[in-house]
């Protein structure tokens, strides 16, 4: 943190009338500044009382600790308050407005997470008994029909554990097609406007990986795709609608096209939340997508999980799909695993998981999908689309907007930095939006636009929520073209100031040690 204030306060200053300069301790106001816990607590001490542990002999040989492990030991209130503090520091969608493109940072009804929490589903146990856990089977076969029905699909496969589990889930039933057909194919096409994840996702799968460019539109180059395919092209993955918020018009074209050079279609559902209810895939040709539930249907999204990404086949993909998965046998429902495959389910490609998928994930799902029905799902793709359009609209007269001509967006507004007063760029912007306190949307993503900023306002936002960010945004790129001098070392209201992000990539600190001991010279 920087040593001087808004005010221009300096520690070495103290406080108007004092006589001795005053310790500067970091606080803003009530925001206080929180040291590491290792500088908190104190080594050997405890706030609890713990009986003597009892005499047993070490069965741990040589891996025997021979001294203090060094963890700080802290009082209770100590611990509270520590993890409150740090809390208060970071942003939360129960706070405030989540404007990052292409994440969906929505808010999560909260009877979705009640249901979550019921006994049934919160503590079961996958190792369970089948007869014992027969609601939570009902859960996952229930939601599997409405993925299918939602898609247009012929099959799902639940057990996916993310996004970019399910394009590699999907890119493996497209190989094992392949395969069954004695058709070695070696090439994966991905268009410039794909999410980042599908390049990664075929390479990963040992395919070369081929750029399709985009037109001024930022929409698929139709014909450089068909100049392309060929017999070594085993599939294409497009994400539609698009990171660059525009849904592909000539999505039946481009699967057909493949489809007749014999290839397969993936497409990344990570937007689906712009299109549920109102298209479905399967009708556009699609042979794999996987489908976010902690994107589209309110699961929780961020910190690193839990998150869950089914995926939806065609009937040419379905046999192809992994292991496990539930069938209905009368009024039984059971997990179709290796061991019970048989014949039936004999070309699945295997098994990805070491179990069947985020039980707590699919609770919330099918809970947000019964209470939607199918016209509220129809309204979260229509609310969600107007609300990012009402953002375009309202900005493109003081950011350039590159695709605002293209016609209406989807789910995100982009907008990238050309037009700034020279010396400033989109990281200015962003820097500028924490202390109008907001969260800075997804900056520089994606790459086919320069300093790019990307908006996802979602559909649970309301017209005064968004005409407040709309204000913010407006402040702040004016500052920016105008050249405002302060914007460059913006926050300045924050926790924290503005980090050096190259050295913090390149050399982040990530082991605490304790500080060398100043030795006095002789």
């Amino acid at each position: 943190m920087s040593s001087i204030n808004q005010s221009g306060w300096k520690p070495e200053m103290g406080n108007a009338g004092d006589t001795a300069p005053a310790t500067y301790t970091g606080n803003k106001a009530l925001m206080l500044e929180e040291a590491l816990i290792f500088e908190i607590g104190t080594a050997g001490t405890t706030g609890v009382d713990l009986a003597e542990a009892p005499k047993v002999a070490s069965r741990l040989g040589n891996l025997e600790r021979h001294r203090d492990i060094g963890l700080p030991g802290l009082s209770e209130p100590e611990t509270v308050r520590h993890y409150t503090r740090l809390s208060r520091q970071n942003y939360a969608i129960d706070l405030g407005f989540f404007p990052l493109g292409s994440c969906t940072m929505k808010h999560n009804p909260r009877l979705n997470e009640k249901v979550a929490r019921m006994a049934g589903f919160a503590d079961v146990h996958p190792l369970q008994p089948e007869e014992t856990v027969q609601g939570a089977l009902v859960v996952i076969h229930e939601l599997a029909h409405w993925l299918v029905t939602l898609t247009g699909m012929k099959a799902v496969a639940m057990s996916p554990k993310a996004g970019a589990h399910g394009e590699l889930c999907g890119i493996l039933a497209i190989r094992a097609a392949l395969t069954a057909r004695g058709d070695a194919r070696s090439v994966i096409l991905c268009p410039e406007s794909a999410h980042g994840t599908n390049p990664a996702t075929a390479a990963f799968a040992g395919y070369a990986v081929e750029n399709i460019p985009a037109t001024s539109e930022g929409r698929v180059d139709l014909a450089a795709l068909k100049a392309r395919l060929g017999p070594d092209v085993a599939g294409v993955m497009i994400t539609n609608p698009n990171t660059c918020g525009l849904f592909e018009r000539d999505m039946r074209e481009i699967s057909d096209a493949v489809h007749a050079a014999g290839g397969y279609v993936y497409c990344d559902g990570a937007n689906f939340n712009a299109i549920v209810g109102r298209v479905r895939p399967g009708d556009l040709g699609v042979d794999a997508m996987h489908i976010n539930l902690h994107k589209t249907f309110s699961t929780p999204h961020g910190g690193g999980g839990p998150g869950s990404g089914p995926v939806v086949l065609s009937e040419a993909l379905a046999p192809y799909a992994p292991l496990p998965f539930i069938d209905k046998d009368g009024d039984h429902y059971r997990l179709v695993e290796e061991e019970t495959a048989g014949e039936r389910y004999g070309s699945s490609f295997g098994r990805m998981v070491a179990f069947h998928g985020q039980m707590g994930m699919f609770t919330r799902a099918l809970a947000y999908i019964m209470s939607h029905g199918a016209d509220g799902l129809r309204q979260v793709a229509e609310d969600a689309v107007l609300n990012a359009n009402y953002i375009l609209r309202s900005l493109e007269d003081v950011l350039e907007a590159p695709f605002a001509h293209s016609g209406p967006c989807m789910h995100e507004a982009l907008f990238s930095d050309n037009g700034l007063a020279e010396g400033f760029s989109t990281l200015d912007i962003a820097k500028g939006l924490i202390d109008e306190g907001y969260h800075p949307m997804t900056v520089y993503f994606p790459l086919v636009v320069h300093g790019a900023m990307l908006v996802e306002p979602t559909e649970t936002e309301s017209k005064a929520t968004l005409d407040q960010f709309i204000g913010a945004l407006r402040s702040v790129a004016e500052r920016a073209k105008a050249g405002d001098p302060a914007l460059k070392s913006a926050p300045h209201h924050a926790p924290r100031r503005r980090l050096d992000e190259t050295q913090a990539a390149r050399k982040p600190v990530l082991v605490w040690r304790e500080p060398e001991q100043a030795v006095a010279a002789e």
